[in-house]
């Protein structure tokens, strides 16, 4: 039985601390930009709908895993943005943020009197990061953009599976998680320009699909340069040869990458065919990419020899990159990712305690924590409210009024429509 993951513990001296930011967005890509950022020190207030993010609508076995994970380190704040006194609260917080974060349709803001020449004006030192499907601009801006359409359209599908099946979409929010790094790492930089001195605020245009097409690499440079478009080569690689995924005698999977002359030497020494290395179709990746079928029959030949276990022992002494590839039930097994604590624990009303990844990357002076769990729809509402000056009597005046909500409304709300 392997010891309990490591719990999360309260840290203090995060870099971002007294950075707060107001994060409109739904789903995956704003929450992603958001999370880069809460965990790191940033205050940041989710301004939910009365119907809350639809990621709490995202279920597994009943838990909202995705809400739980993607929603950790943040406060919620539940303010229905179609009635004047919802959009009235919206524009005085807006004067107390560093950052806020939108994923509407581009002009939906500004058709809600939202814009961000209001709330600039507002607070003109305001960071405001646009997260859509194609942009603010372009033909296509006004389309419905989700992050399967992104996947889709970059180029990435038609890269990802074998040559005689079917492009294969990730089975993961690849484009949103893309594209929500790209978002926090911009809303940064833009906060260094108003920091500096050298300008007010700015507002940031992610789309979703240009994020996941700049991680594709050279391929627009490759095909102007070859005239052809690169096919689909499964776990093969088209620029360096070994490159692939084996299997083992007791079925399970292995991963190498020869990606060096003197990683492949290396590794052909070791499956006891030094007489390849000055080969004529081995001796150079060039010839080995070209030979690449042929290469990997003889590596899963010997592969194929033994356990998974007996694999990753011979490899690691003749120090040849050869990997597992795991599922997640392995992953949390590891000792190096418990070593690491790659997976820590939060506690949770559910679940008594919820594993997601820690905080990445890992900061030597100043690392970032996870402090809170995901809250509850409108948990802060008189935390965060109050601090405004409202009083407990306006607050209640509000929630009455249905301009903010807490999760006992909308759940009564919801049973009442029933």
């Amino acid at each position: 039985m392997s010891p309990p993951l490591t719990p999360f513990q309260t840290h203090t001296g995060c870099p971002l601390d007294g950075v707060r930011v107001l994060d409109l967005s739904r789903v995956v890509a704003g929450n992603m930009v958001s999370l880069t950022l809460a965990d790191f020190g940033a205050e940041v207030i989710k301004i939910e709908t009365p119907e809350g993010d639809p990621l709490r609508d995202w279920l597994v076995a009943g838990i909202a895993a995705n809400w739980k994970v993607y929603a950790r380190n943040k406060k919620s704040v539940c303010i229905n943005l179609r009635k004047e006194d919802g959009k009235h609260l919206l524009l005085r917080l807006a004067q107390t943020a560093h950052v806020l974060i939108e994923n509407f349709r581009p002009g939906t803001l500004e058709k809600m009197g939202l814009g961000p020449e209001v709330l600039r004006e507002r607070n003109p030192g305001l960071v405001i990061v646009r997260v859509t499907g194609w942009g603010q601009t372009g033909p296509y801006r006004h389309r419905p953009g989700f992050g399967t359409l992104a996947e889709g359209m970059s180029g990435f599908a038609a890269l990802n599976s074998f040559a005689d099946r079917e492009p294969v979409l990730p089975p993961m929010q690849l484009a949103d998680c893309t594209a929500g790094l790209y978002g926090a790492f911009a809303a940064m930089v833009a906060l260094r320009e108003v920091e500096v001195g050298r300008g007010s605020g700015q507002v940031i245009d992610v789309s979703l699909i240009e994020p996941l097409f700049a991680f594709m690499g050279p391929q627009a440079a490759a095909y102007k340069a070859s005239g052809r478009v690169r096919p689909r080569t499964g776990s093969r690689s088209t620029t360096a040869a070994p490159r692939n995924a084996y299997r083992t005698r007791d079925d399970r999977w292995v991963c190498m990458s020869a990606s060096t002359q003197a990683m492949t030497e290396r590794l052909l020494r070791a499956v006891g065919r030094p007489d390849l290395i000055d080969d004529p179709r081995y001796r150079t990746n060039a010839e080995r990419v070209k030979h690449a079928a042929e290469l990997d029959a003889i590596v899963q030949e010997f592969i194929g020899r033994m356990t998974l276990e007996q694999n990753l022992a011979f490899f690691d002494k003749a120090e040849v990159t050869v990997g597992p590839i795991y599922d997640i039930s392995q992953i949390v097994e590891d000792p190096h990712v418990r070593a690491r604590e790659m997976v820590l624990e939060l506690p949770d009303d559910e679940l008594g305690a919820i594993p997601m990844h820690c905080v990445v990357p890992r900061l030597s002076k100043t690392p970032g924590a996870i402090r809170r769990p995901a809250p509850k729809l409108g948990e802060h509402n008189s935390e965060i409210l109050g601090a405004l000056g409202l009083t407990p009597a306006e607050l209640a005046r509000l929630a009455r009024e249905e301009v903010i909500y807490e999760g006992s409304q909308r759940r009564k709300a919801a049973a009442a429509e029933a």
